[in-house]
């Protein structure tokens, strides 16, 4: 029996027929582990291939570990709740306790989505899922039709981004019950919005990670990612674990999408790459409704999008690219992951916009990926900011705090009103005042190196800003940095802010209403540049029998405009002529 199918499973605590739970812990380094339910210790047979495994009477609520031959206990790695940390006793909660009010929901095609991405903690004030729902109903109206949760996979302390997580069945019970994940993303569905989970495939977090001690094999000896050690995909044990992992959010939590963290740090030198048997599995068994899977991967490698029998395997991937060029562009920042686009950034940008990415990479999947440009533009999410380079920055500012004002609208306009899938990031929706730090809950040496290694990662989004230094920064693990990241909605409440959510309310409905309907149809090489002055893009789409036209100008001149333009969708400027005014977009469909 394949041990990825619906009824067999070897991660986790698992119901059996005979009224019994069976628990199950891959632990080959371990002659005996013992069952500790509760208050009663009780012992688990070994078999030849490391698992150890006991049938026992148990309670939905019960708490329970595994006991090592040193007599050291440790939470389950496939821990579906924790009692409280990583150090903790697992919880065995049930997976019929919620009960769904939209069960029929099917999800909605991929060229409908608008990201938003959030950190559950940092969202709202109380940062749980239960005070989040409040916000469902205003991200609805503005025409977002996706949230994107930051990790949630249970990681060391009360707050971190999440890209440290150890359990990865967990929520964090900081947010939450698994239960109150569940009402977060069933209430989001009879919003009409999809709810995509961030998961991090790529490696472990080390604090309060014991697997290495009773599991060796589950890491790999030859071969270390930058967060810690490779992760051993060959194994059939470890494959499993993902494998699970995946189905877990995506069925039991009624999830309509994951993103894929830093997948050019996967590497499995199996017969079948795990990330192709995971899309495989995904689409295998969940056939009734949308799920849309997405990577994020600075390798730029265009095969996992490839088109497939039944649709691409990956809907997309984020296009670092587009933000790069662009963030230089407009800010002047060269140095760092900026410095690769700072010769002749104009053109690049129109690359990117027209093609993808500006050079594909490394390949995954095979020895002849296809180019960036046979991609359709639905295959890049593009954004102007998100957690990382908003919180990897010095101080934690966004982008529309350090640029004109109007220069920030129109690359909105740009941002929301191009073919390729547009992000935004929370807060970005009132132009929020509020910095987004890196923070994080470590003490000693780990909270040390982190605090260390934070002017290193500012170098790399912009630096030091001019009259700030290495000490302005900061310090992660101070929980004020953690406070200082929330969301104000009181600032949503302003005339700015109100204002603000009406533009991009605006816009959203034209392209829900103009651009959307043409995105099914869109193919590769569907872009093409047309030649503009400097400080300009001049881009158009050729998404099936019609043509999207972007004409921007970001400089501060007004300029010509070229002939061929189809019929007006949207205009910054109600003066209609050959001249296109200075930092003014226009979009024509042809």
């Amino acid at each position: 029996m394949h041990p990825t199918s619906k009824t067999y499973r070897r991660w986790g605590p698992l119901a059996i027929p005979n009224g019994k739970t069976r628990f199950q812990l891959w632990a080959p380094a371990e002659c005996t582990v013992a069952l500790k339910l509760e208050n009663a210790e009780l012992p688990m047979q070994r078999s030849e291939d490391g698992w150890h495994v006991a049938e026992v009477n148990a309670k939905v609520g019960s708490a329970y570990q595994f006991v090592l031959a040193d007599e050291k206990a440790v939470g389950d790695p496939a821990s579906r709740l924790q009692l409280d940390n990583l150090d903790g006793p697992s919880v065995i909660t049930s997976p019929d306790s919620y009960r769904w009010q939209y069960p029929d929901w099917i999800g909605r095609p991929w060229e409908e989505t608008v990201v938003y991405e959030i950190h559950v903690g940092a969202f709202t004030t109380e940062g749980t899922f239960r005070s989040a729902m409040a916000m469902l109903p205003h991200l609805a109206d503005l025409g977002i039709t996706a949230v994107e949760i930051m990790p949630l996979a249970h990681f060391p302390g009360t707050r971190g981004w999440g890209y440290d997580g150890v359990l990865q069945f967990a929520p964090h019970n900081e947010y939450g019950t698994p239960d109150d994940l569940k009402a977060y993303i069933d209430t989001a569905h009879g919003h009409g919005l999809m709810v995509f989970l961030d998961v991090v495939y790529n490696h472990l977090g080390t604090e309060g990670n014991y697997l290495g001690q009773y599991a060796p094999g589950f890491f790999r000896e030859d071969a270390s990612t930058p967060w810690g050690a490779a992760i051993a995909y060959e194994k059939p044990e470890v494959r499993s674990y993902f494998i699970e992992n995946v189905l877990y959010w995506l069925q039991e939590f009624r999830l309509d999408g994951l993103r894929f963290d830093a997948i050019d740090q996967i590497e499995d030198g199996g017969d079948v790459h795990i990330l192709t048997q995971i899309a495989t599995e995904v689409r295998d068994q969940i056939s009734d409704r949308h799920v849309h899977l997405i990577t994020e991967n600075p390798a730029n490698s265009t095969d996992l999008m490839e088109e497939k029998p039944g649709g691409r395997y990956y809907k997309a991937d984020w296009n670092d690219d587009f933000h790069h060029s662009v963030h230089l562009a407009v800010t002047g920042e060269a140095t760092g992951y900026y410095e690769p686009f700072k010769e002749d950034t104009w053109n690049k940008i129109r690359r990117v916009m027209s093609s993808g990415y500006l050079r594909s990479g490394k390949a995954i999947l095979s020895n002849d990926p296809p180019p960036t440009e046979a991609l359709p533009p639905t295959a890049f999410i593009h954004f102007l900011q998100n957690h990382d380079q908003v919180g990897n920055r010095a101080l934690g500012d966004r982008l529309h705090l350090g640029i004109n004002r109007q220069l920030y609208r129109a690359l909105i306009e740009i941002l929301l009103l191009s073919p390729q899938i547009p992000m935004l990031f929370m807060g970005d929706d009132h132009l929020s005042l509020r910095p987004f730090h890196f923070f994080s809950d470590y003490k000693g040496e780990i909270a040390n190196a982190i605090r260390q290694n934070r002017p290193k990662e500012a170098a790399n989004f912009g630096g030091i800003p001019d009259g700030k230094s290495i000490s302005d920064i900061p310090d992660p693990n101070n929980i004020l940095t953690y406070l200082s990241s929330k969301v104000d909605w009181n600032q949503a409440a302003s005339e700015g802010g109100i204002a603000w959510a009406e533009f991009i309310r605006y816009l959203l409905r034209l392209r829900k209403d103009r651009i959307v309907p043409l995105l099914s149809d869109a193919q590769g090489y569907a872009g093409r540049v047309i030649e503009a002055p400097d400080q300009c893009l001049f881009v158009d789409w050729n998404l099936g029998g019609r043509t999207l036209q972007l004409r921007a100008n970001l400089s501060q001149t007004d300029v010509n405009l070229p002939t061929g333009r189809g019929d007006i969708l949207h205009s910054a400027d109600t003066v209609m002529d050959v001249t296109l005014r200075a930092c003014v977009v226009q979009v024509f469909i042809k």
